[in-house]
């Protein structure tokens, strides 16, 4: 998963600790209703996906990035299971700028000797061959966001040191390099490591890389006594590649219909990436082997397993963009978008994207019962989880096709309400292996996988063995070329999504 703000919640109605039971198999071969997908998908299924998305990234420099081979083999992996169940996969290539970190280190030299954890920004430029040794300054306000924050404040040739919030990472580097200084170091607002992207690569940007909150409330209470020096060492590789989205439709249903379903392929380069975000690539591996079999849909469902997420949604964003420009009535025929990104997280909740902001697409609550609904009628308890997250729903979101999804946390910290709810430690985060090579098959909860592929294709199945929607061939209705009034009223949210 891209890099997210704190996750916000609110609880649901539930009120008890409850699992989802795995209904019995169908014996028709052909599923018929929602229940019958749930029956037919697997949570044992999934952990062998698991599995082999693990045995791709260990045989693969222990990853699975963007533009690298761990990415090509799991996109094979995934189009070799596709074809089996009778689809036919396509890829859509498209050109990104590859980032991978060569070496690095960050050293707290005076007054404490050691070295400080941290993870380099996405777009970040190198520092000199022999590194930069500075000494640290801040800016008069802590998020260092314009050069009004650095006035008065000698930075030439220093490393800053800000906070996160306020403006995003590529803001604070840039305001950085223009008061002078060498390099930047952004520390969290929030307990956990930092792990985000500049948004792009830029000639004004300082170096810059992400420590804890903290470190950097450590190194801030050294410069309240008196000169900090460190050092930081950053080479890294910054060229052009192609990578690519695969997708894949199913056979059945109204192709003026559209349900797409999807989650982000690839992972960061510091893991495996198994619960971000093999986890949701699984999940929808799944469900669509089995979905390809509903019995007369209404309407036709689209996977996509996207590239280059962890890198700005860039394959999410590419998809949408082509069509915008080239298609747009495909777009228009698009009904609804679910999201799957970190369905497996060790210490998880039971998040269901929250549609309930009037900015949202009209259609998006509807998406958003497929799950709710799902879950109450089992006694499964769940959290709303707020769609500002960075993650492939925002660049459908923003063109104004509804969209829904799960989520079982990230970095944020678990509260004691939903260790009530959902079990596991309060005060830890939900996934201690975010972003990290921790994030194996082994810290992957079972449980919650078990819970979400059901879930998954409980909603799928509700939302496509529906009646066809207005998206049919022929006269235009007022409201669009082919009348989607009923999702197309608010087609823009009045908010900006910010990464940061």
């Amino acid at each position: 998963m891209h890099t997210r703000r704190a996750l916000s919640l609110s609880l649901a109605t539930a009120t008890a600790v409850a699992t989802v039971a795995a209904p019995a198999a169908h014996a028709d071969p052909k599923p018929r209703t929602p229940s019958d997908l749930a029956a037919r998908v697997d949570p044992g299924a999934v952990v062998s996906h698991l599995s082999a998305f693990e045995r791709i990234a260990m045989a693969s420099q222990g990853r699975r990035a963007a533009g690298e081979r761990g990415y090509e083999l799991s996109a094979q992996y995934v189009e070799k299971q596709l074809r089996g169940a009778g689809y036919t996969p396509r890829r859509q290539y498209f050109e990104f700028t590859y980032d991978s970190v060569v070496s690095t280190s960050l050293n707290e030299l005076s007054p404490t000797a050691r070295a400080v954890t941290h993870t380099p920004f996405s777009y970040s430029p190198s520092t000199p061959k022999a590194g930069v040794q500075a000494q640290l300054v801040a800016p008069s306000t802590a998020t260092g966001c314009s050069a009004a924050d650095w006035s008065g404040v000698v930075a030439t040739a220093k490393i800053a040191l800000v906070s996160r919030g306020t403006c995003t990472f590529g803001e604070k580097a840039k305001a950085a390099k223009a008061a002078g200084a060498a390099a930047i170091l952004i520390y969290n607002n929030a307990p956990g490591p930092l792990n985000g992207t500049l948004g792009g690569p830029s000639d004004d940007y300082a170096p810059a890389t992400g420590i804890t909150k903290a470190d950097g409330d450590a190194l801030l209470a050294d410069m309240a006594k008196g000169p900090v020096q460190m050092s930081f060492v950053l080479d890294k590789i910054i060229e052009k590649r192609r990578t690519f989205n695969v997708l894949a439709e199913t056979k059945g249903g109204s192709a003026d219909d559209v349900l797409m379903v999807g989650a982000h392929l690839d992972g960061v380069q510091q893991g495996p990436g198994v619960n971000d975000n093999a986890s949701g690539s699984a999940t929808v591996l799944e469900v669509a082997k089995q979905a390809n079999q509903l019995k007369k849909p209404a309407h036709k469902i689209r996977f996509a397993w996207w590239g280059a997420e962890e890198l700005g949604l860039l394959g999410s964003e590419h998809y949408v963009k082509d069509l915008q420009d080239n298609d747009v009535d495909s777009l228009l025929k698009i009904n609804g978008y679910l999201n799957f990104d970190m369905l497996a997280s060790p210490n998880y909740i039971i998040g269901v994207y929250d549609s309930t902001q009037t900015w949202m697409p009209q259609g998006s609550a509807r998406l958003q019962r497929a799950f709710t609904g799902y879950f109450d009628d089992r006694g499964q308890p769940y959290v709303a989880a707020p769609m500002q997250g960075g993650s492939d729903q925002l660049p459908f979101l923003e063109a104004g096709v509804p969209v829904g999804g799960l989520f079982t946390g990230a970095g944020g910290l678990k509260t004691a309400q939903e260790a009530t709810l959902f079990g596991g430690t309060a005060g830890v985060a939900y996934d201690p292996g975010y972003h990290t090579a921790q994030d194996t098959l082994r810290n992957a909860n079972k449980a919650a996988i078990a819970i979400n592929v059901k879930a998954v294709a409980h909603a799928v199945g509700t939302l496509a063995l529906g009646e066809p929607g207005s998206a049919k061939k022929g006269k235009k209705g007022k409201n669009g070329k082919n009348g989607k009034k009923d999702l197309r009223t608010s087609a823009t949210p009045t908010t900006t999504v910010a990464r940061r």
